[in-house]
């Protein structure tokens, strides 16, 4: 396997790119190319012993920001470490593209440059949701697409299914549509709509789900358009972050306070690591022709390490294939609604 992995893109780059990368390596015999300013990147990596048989520069003079307007930077700034990468992915010089970068930039570059899987209208973002004491669920879409058509959200839980079962193992997954309400007639023009795609596909739909439960782990896969999503993720990230700051707070407060949370340290660890996205990898761009996993923004080494690992699967057990074969079944309940 050869990951391509983007040593301009985030917050932390490159330094946090390049750690990770040697960390990751020191865990799988896969080859990790870092593609960026080359001089900038072997500086980096001056830093640490590593084998220079599986981890390789390649050099890329150009960097896009998130400041930058994504189409326009994709398009005007061709040397980039984020398009030459997705490039290299596209020629077949690597199997599979990591970027902590642009969001925007790495949809545009995905689009323009691998293309949609044919018949798949929205490519989605897939983002690992954690779940209270629980195997983490996937959330699609995660903030790719604002405004949905019904059958983009017919798409989404199909092409989320196909990944939890072929990546996270997760056998016959559970569907939920984000609603506000578990009534069939609950909800906007759209899902009411969706609800009725979904109800005739041959994934494992259970229906509509609310805000409330989704933490709960009622479902697997967690249906909706990409505003509602990226609302989920961030409210639950910042609240699991307050309530944990609120009792690290609690226990400072006070010598009985302290002393308990001696006893309670190796728990409120384990907490921690359950919200926290650096545990979890990236999230998958689901949809176009090629792997391409984004990273959180402000992903540090520890983050882009367990990116890397976590991702061999995605291009090893051939989801973006898959997905292509599945298209036929969405086509067909499509032409079945408007009958």
């Amino acid at each position: 396997m050869r990951i391509i992995l983007d040593g301009m893109g985030g917050d932390n780059a490159p330094a946090a790119i390049v750690e990770g990368a040697v960390k990751a390596a020191e865990e799988i015999e896969d080859e990790i190319y870092i593609i960026g300013i080359e001089n900038i990147i072997n500086e980096e990596l001056k830093k640490y012993k590593y084998d220079e048989n599986r981890i390789r520069v390649f050099n890329a003079d150009e960097v896009i920001s998130n400041q930058e307007a994504p189409v326009k930077a994709v398009r005007t700034k061709k040397g980039s470490s984020l398009v030459k990468g997705i490039g290299m992915l596209k020629e077949g010089e690597g199997d599979i593209f990591i970027s902590a970068g642009s969001t925007g930039a790495l949809m545009a570059a995905g689009l323009f440059t691998l293309g949609r899987i044919p018949g798949i209208d929205r490519p989605a973002i897939a983002a690992i949701y954690p779940m209270m004491g629980g195997i983490p669920s996937l959330l699609v879409d995660a903030g790719a697409n604002s405004e949905c058509k019904p059958d983009n959200l017919l798409e989404f839980a199909i092409m989320g299914s196909i990944y939890m079962e072929k990546v996270i193992d997760r056998k016959n997954p559970r569907v939920g549509l984000v609603n506000i309400g578990e009534e069939e007639n609950k909800g906007s023009t759209l899902t009411k709509a969706a609800h009725e795609l979904l109800d005739r596909s041959h994934i494992n739909f259970i229906g509509n789900v609310e805000a409330r439960d989704v933490p709960k782990g009622v479902c697997d896969v967690i249906v909706c358009d990409g505003f509602v999503g990226n609302v989920i993720l961030k409210l639950t990230e910042g609240l699991a972050w307050n309530i944990l700051k609120l009792l690290k707070k609690k226990f400072t407060e006070g010598a009985k306070a302290k002393l308990g949370a001696v006893f309670l340290a190796g728990k409120m660890r384990e907490l921690k690591a359950e919200f926290d996205y650096s545990e979890y990898g990236g999230a998958p761009i689901l949809g176009v022709k090629g792997p391409l996993i984004k990273m959180h923004g402000s992903s540090g080494a520890k983050a882009v390490k367990n990116t890397i690992i976590k991702s061999i699967p995605y291009a090893e057990k051939k989801v973006v294939d898959t997905i292509q074969n599945a298209v036929l079944d969405i086509e067909e309940i499509i032409i079945s609604e408007q009958d």
